[in-house]
């Protein structure tokens, strides 16, 4: 046992935290000091919500979006516009996009931009699945609302081209965003102008 630990369970529940991300050791042993001090039933409770959420949480066959069912509260909603698809990288930008009450569509979760360098490529995104939604003919406007940034506009630029025997139009969020700004840490005033404002997108990266 390391000796700058009292207890190897101390030590075991550390390691556990500061592998989480922007975690460091000093943080992790904040976060398990503060456990230790609440009451066990609140420390079950915490235990159980990320054991059960590993284990039951589901991916929306439709959008890939994060659902307690097999189709999320979003493509299940009558009321949203189904004509319309906001095409985004992860479920956080999702969550981003939501929060501007801006966008009354529906969704499509890539899972990732296409980025070489670390050895995502098309197949390993949901782009297949998105094409398969707009070849039924009911889609009347893809949102291409991905990062400003080079793995985003190649993406913009594949799912373009991959759309482009289709009669669906093809939009893009309007650069409000910086460059290199990602979709989840912009604000919700200018991300939701950028949906507002999106326009045509040229296949211009």
């Amino acid at each position: 046992m390391n000796q700058q630990y009292p207890s190897l369970l101390l030590q075991k529940a550390v390691d556990e935290f500061s592998k989480l991300p922007g975690i460091g050791k000093k943080t992790a042993m904040r976060l398990v000091l503060h456990l230790l001090r609440q009451e066990t039933s609140e420390v079950d409770a915490f235990g159980k919500a990320i054991v059960q959420l590993k284990h039951e949480v589901k991916y929306c066959k439709v959008c890939h979006n994060i659902s307690d069912t097999d189709l999320c509260q979003i493509c299940a909603n009558p009321s949203r516009d189904s004509s319309t698809i906001c095409v985004v990288e992860s479920i956080q930008d999702v969550m981003a996009v939501e929060a501007t009450q801006q966008f009354h569509g529906l969704y499509h979760v890539l899972g990732g931009v296409i980025s070489p360098m670390d050895g995502i490529g098309p197949s390993d995104l949901q782009i297949d699945s998105l094409v398969d939604r707009v070849s039924k003919g009911d889609v009347k406007e893809v949102i291409l609302a991905l990062s400003s940034t080079m793995e985003g506009d190649t993406t913009n630029f594949y799912i373009y081209r991959k759309l482009a025997d289709s009669s669906v139009k093809i939009s893009v969020i309007a650069r409000g965003i910086s460059i290199g700004d990602e979709l989840e840490y912009t604000d919700e005033v200018t991300l939701g102008r950028s949906i507002v404002n999106r326009t045509i997108f040229t296949g211009n990266i």
